[in-house]
């Protein structure tokens, strides 16, 4: 049996996985959490399937070897490229993923169309296809890439022109074919909630994916016999800037925390 005491283990491209950290917190206040953002490859949309893959199984065993008992990949991108070949190569570990809420989203839309906002990766993989075929039978979906949304989330900037401009250009067309529903396909665009619904408005409903994962997570470990009622620290790790991390720790979640750095020695290994 694993465990109570070893810790959740979290990984993303970069800060956007604080968004799915912040509510498996809330679910699970005594769990001890090791999160993994990986700055120094920031982003993973425009990558290939195949090197985030790598970075993906690279990331999983660095935090099996920091005693992880479950992984939330907590990055739709890697989620798309690498969850299902995650669960292959490591069958006897229990792995949660980020699925795109094109399901809620088209049970709860009224007029039929839906907007979705993910990255280039998220939406050519397989995954976010499945989900289609399966629940958006009936449902008209406008996708946009919101190309450069991730890079000012991990600046901090959370309600800048910039990040104003992206939103505006991918939203108001979408507005503009009457979609009442959006659906954050990138665990970066919940930080950008409250500008998102500023573009939207009251009527428009917006979908955000981490709560729901966070209640698969704690369900998985309170079935494993896994749950902690003793820890609460929370660990943090990042391939980039420590100093930047710590910053958007303060700016997303609050959070002083001190950030420990690796390195990598190529696409496929963490040094030690």
């Amino acid at each position: 049996m694993i465990p109570a005491k070893y810790p959740i283990g979290i990984f993303d491209s970069g800060v956007g996985g604080l968004s799915v950290l912040r509510e498996i917190r809330a679910e699970m206040p005594y769990e001890d959490i090791l999160y993994f953002g990986d700055q120094g490859h920031v982003p993973y949309g425009p990558r290939p399937m195949k090197q985030i893959q790598d970075f993906s199984e690279a990331i999983s065993r660095y935090l099996l070897l920091q005693h992880a008992k479950i992984i939330v990949v907590a990055c739709n991108t890697a989620s798309a490229a690498a969850l299902r070949y995650l669960r292959k190569t490591f069958p006897h570990v229990p792995f949660v993923g980020m699925e795109p809420a094109v399901k809620p989203a088209a049970e709860k839309t009224q007029t039929g169309k839906v907007g979705v906002l993910a990255t280039p990766a998220t939406f050519q993989g397989a995954l976010y296809a499945s989900v289609v075929e399966r629940f958006a039978n009936g449902v008209e979906l406008f996708q946009n890439t919101c190309n450069g949304l991730v890079q000012e989330i991990e600046r901090g900037n959370l309600n800048g022109d910039e990040t104003r401009r992206i939103l505006k250009n991918a939203l108001q067309p979408m507005l503009a074919e009457n979609i009442d529903t959006v659906v954050l396909g990138c665990t970066h665009y919940p930080f950008v909630i409250p500008l998102i619904q500023e573009i939207v408005g009251d009527n428009v409903q917006v979908i955000n994916p981490a709560p729901a994962v966070a209640r698969q997570v704690k369900r998985l470990v309170e079935a494993g016999r896994m749950a902690n009622e003793q820890g609460g620290a929370i660990r943090i790790i990042t391939s980039g800037e420590s100093e930047m991390v710590k910053s958007s720790l303060m700016v997303l979640l609050g959070m002083d925390a001190e950030v420990e750095t690796v390195t990598w020695k190529t696409d496929r290994e963490i040094a030690a």
